[in-house]
């Protein structure tokens, strides 16, 4: 068997607000997206924590995986990932307490350090600026105390939360959460789908670093990757415009609604590159094209496991892309 076929995926989905679109058209989607990809086999569904971004609709994100998690029957259904500075570890230990007890084994519950917003929202959350710079072992230590068992002498519990022992991943664009990951024992995320510069230096530190813990023996790496499947490749190198525009428009500090797809992309030499910059790690093309480059990635990476966001304009495009996925998956 080839190492595709072998290797789990996973879908993180950004809830994007499309131009045109509302957050309820976002939100029936997701639920749509995530039925879908639960009946194709896939192992995880993740949401990821933003603030003040008019293009994402997933800023309560615990509360929408549990409005996905009640939709679907099998899937793993968690966080990519709640930014933990951003909140008291008490309180994401009862809300994914509470979600653990609604949906027995299937919740995950992935923490990253960024506030996953800017500088005014940060405040506006009254969040520490320097919160998760040098604290975050300590936040994630507390965390993982109202998620485990009860000691005699613990004066605050998670109730719920305590003792449901929901599963921690650690997820870093750099080197930190790598090593913090490897320290601890827990298994890591890489956000290869924004950030891919750091990915094979951080995947070396995890795995170099690595110390068996109760969680896992031996190191587990997940690397989130852009994808988009169509019919040819030219088709999905159109589609592949609308995340190209999102984030020609981060650059410009410029609304990231999904835009639909375009012919040609106005945009300056630099602006290209730092557009490609970000969507290194990228796979765009036709089933042919999709399966060759997601075995190149896999044999470049060794990842245990995929977690692929696709962002197009038209959600038809995207439930299309992830069959023509799970097609080739299965057939690989």
């Amino acid at each position: 068997m080839s190492r595709l076929a072998q290797t789990p995926l996973s879908v993180l989905d950004l809830a994007p607000i499309r131009q045109g679109g509302s957050i309820r058209e976002t939100f029936d989607n997701s639920v749509d997206l995530a039925r879908q990809v639960d009946d194709l086999g896939f192992t995880r569904y993740w949401l990821a924590e933003h603030h003040n971004i008019d293009g994402i609709a997933s800023a309560a994100t615990s509360v929408l995986i549990g409005h996905v998690a009640g939709a679907t029957s099998r899937i793993r259904v968690g966080s990519g990932g709640i930014m933990l500075p951003n909140h008291p570890p008490l309180m994401i230990a009862e809300q994914f307490g509470t979600l653990e007890t609604l949906y027995p084994g299937r919740i995950d519950l992935g923490l990253g350090r960024a506030p996953g917003s800017d500088g005014a929202t940060m405040a506006a959350m009254r969040r520490d600026p320097y919160a998760g710079v040098n604290d975050f072992p300590d936040r994630l230590d507390e965390l993982r105390r109202y998620l485990g068992d009860a000691t005699p002498d613990q004066r605050v519990k998670a109730v719920p939360g305590q003792g449901t022992h929901v599963p921690l991943w650690l997820l870093g664009s750099s080197g930190f959460s790598a090593q913090l990951a490897a320290r601890l024992g827990l298994p890591f995320a890489f956000a290869a789908q924004f950030a891919p510069g750091y990915l094979f230096e951080a995947l070396h530190l995890y795995r170099t670093q690595f110390q068996p813990s109760a969680v896992l023996d031996a190191p587990y790496a997940m690397v989130g990757m852009p994808l988009i499947a169509a019919d040819n490749d030219d088709h999905a190198d159109y589609l592949a415009t609308t995340s190209q525009q999102k984030f020609l428009n981060l650059i410009r500090g410029r609304r990231t609604v999904a835009l639909p797809p375009v012919e040609a992309l106005d945009w300056t030499p630099q602006e290209r590159a730092a557009v490609a910059q970000n969507l290194g790690a990228a796979v765009v093309g036709g089933p042919q094209t999709v399966k060759a480059g997601l075995e190149r990635f896999l044999e470049e990476t060794q990842a245990d496991e995929l977690m692929v966001v696709t962002d197009v304009y038209d959600h038809r495009d995207r439930r299309r892309s992830f069959e023509i996925l799970a097609e080739v998956w299965q057939s690989a």
